[in-house]
């Protein structure tokens, strides 16, 4: 009896000691996955489309595996080969379960993977529905970053020359400027007026996707639409005079642009080599710290001709919209729901982001989250001063098929091998038979 006794007394202090180990258990809570070393379950595979950020999704990936002891693996896209590495992702048994579209196009190719978003921690956390692709009530997509884009220049080299932003608010006054800039180039000391317009993959779409944006947006405004399964290419001679203006005054002879690259753009532009650099936000990683001082870095729209464009503003969208692999497990998608949620709501992810440069369009990035970035602050002042900003109509272009063809016919011209009816061609026949196949493949 005395055993038995002492027995139930050893349980019984047993269970007081557990009680009081689970009275005084760290919360977890804030961390999906719970605590590092905890039982958890679940992985993240993110096949991300920004290759100028891929060491911090890998950084930020391993604080949050951590953490939470959830793994993150971060696999990123050589630059102009996401839409086809990530067909190859997908058909792999081990599928990314975080992946990106481009908009309502890039929607329509992968919907049937995409995880309805209405009900998840981060698209609650959005600003506004203007930032989700939606059908219906339906959420298949949530843009994680707002970019701006436009005609980046150097205010202490234009000045030099002679002028200001305030000088330059038509394309007749920035073709003046940077005319006059290239004939006198020896004289400012620079190699041109523009960075070169190179036409490698790290470069090209800056000028198949993001000029070309320019007499989409038009002729979408002038038509009254916000998207076609037949261009008329009513703005062409625009696009033709502003491609003109960038390959007749840069730092290269426009034969040698097949081998010019994105980086060398950045570099030239950084080192003071040029005035001009269309390009956008994300950009400043590349270029600061080198010949440009920041308070010298300055954003000014692309200007292409078009009735009342001295009231137009910079180019402003995205094209980087977050969706979830519904045929992953449900572990899977619960791991991936709570990474993303972790991203945008917690202090570690909201500094990763903000160091990233991105513009996050999240209720919790308040103004210590923004980006210390002057081209954002060129945008933000752009908009003060009442100026409209230009859609990014790129997310309704066809295909890449299309960007890929008319990218090759601008080269062409550019080189003196093709002709400018070819890049014509490419633009408006190249758009309806890329809409023609999406309908037969969706039909």
């Amino acid at each position: 009896m005395k055993k038995l006794i002492a027995l139930l007394l050893s349980v019984m202090m047993l269970f007081a000691v557990l009680a009081g180990c689970a009275d005084k258990a760290p919360d977890t809570s804030a961390n999906p996955g719970g605590a590092a070393g905890s039982e958890v379950s679940g992985s993240v595979y993110y096949l991300s489309f920004k290759p100028e950020q891929s060491k911090q999704w890998t950084a930020l990936a391993k604080q949050y595996t951590e953490l939470t002891g959830i793994p993150v693996n971060i696999v990123t896209a050589a630059s102009g080969t996401y839409e086809s590495t990530l067909k190859s992702e997908m058909a792999k048994t081990k599928a990314p379960t975080l992946f990106q579209v481009n908009g309502p196009i890039g929607l329509s190719r992968w919907k049937d993977y995409c995880y309805d978003l209405s009900g998840s921690e981060v698209y609650a956390e959005l600003k506004s529905d203007d930032f989700a692709l939606k059908e219906d009530s339906a959420v298949y997509g949530i843009a994680y970053v707002i970019e701006t884009y436009g005609l980046i220049y150097n205010k202490a080299l234009l000045e030099k020359a002679g002028y200001s932003a305030k000088d330059i608010t038509s394309f007749t006054d920035l073709k003046s400027a940077a005319e006059d800039i290239q004939s006198r180039k020896d004289e400012l000391g620079v190699l041109g007026a523009f960075t070169s317009a190179g036409m490698d993959s790290s470069s090209d779409w800056r000028f198949k996707t993001h000029l070309a944006n320019l007499p989409i947006y038009y002729e979408y405004k002038a038509d009254g639409i916000g998207t076609t399964e037949k261009i008329k290419g009513t703005y062409l001679d625009n696009y033709k005079t502003v491609w003109d203006l960038y390959i007749n005054n840069s730092t290269c002879d426009p034969k040698m642009l097949s081998s010019k690259t994105g980086d060398e753009a950045a570099s030239e532009f950084a080192l003071g080599e040029a005035v001009f650099y269309q390009n956008g936000t994300w950009a400043y990683e590349q270029i600061k710290g080198y010949e440009v001082l920041d308070e010298d870095i300055g954003m000014m729209p692309i200007y292409i001709g078009a009735e009342g464009e001295e009231n137009q503003g910079l180019c402003t969208g995205s094209e980087n919209y977050w969706c979830v692999n519904k045929n992953a497990s449900e572990e899977d998608i619960k791991a991936t729901l709570d990474f993303i949620a972790w991203c945008v709501k917690s202090a570690e992810g909201k500094t990763a982001l903000k160091d990233m440069g991105f513009v996050c369009p999240f209720k919790g990035f308040t103004e210590e989250y923004l980006p210390d970035n002057p081209l954002i602050a060129a945008a933000d002042e752009t908009i003060a001063a009442g100026k409209t900003s230009i859609a990014w109509c790129f997310p309704t272009m066809p295909s890449e098929e299309w960007k890929n063809g008319l990218g090759s016919a601008l080269l062409e011209y550019a080189q003196g091998t093709g002709t400018w009816d070819a890049v014509k061609t490419a633009f408006v026949d190249g758009w309806a038979k890329e809409y023609s196949l999406k309908t037969e493949s969706e039909s």
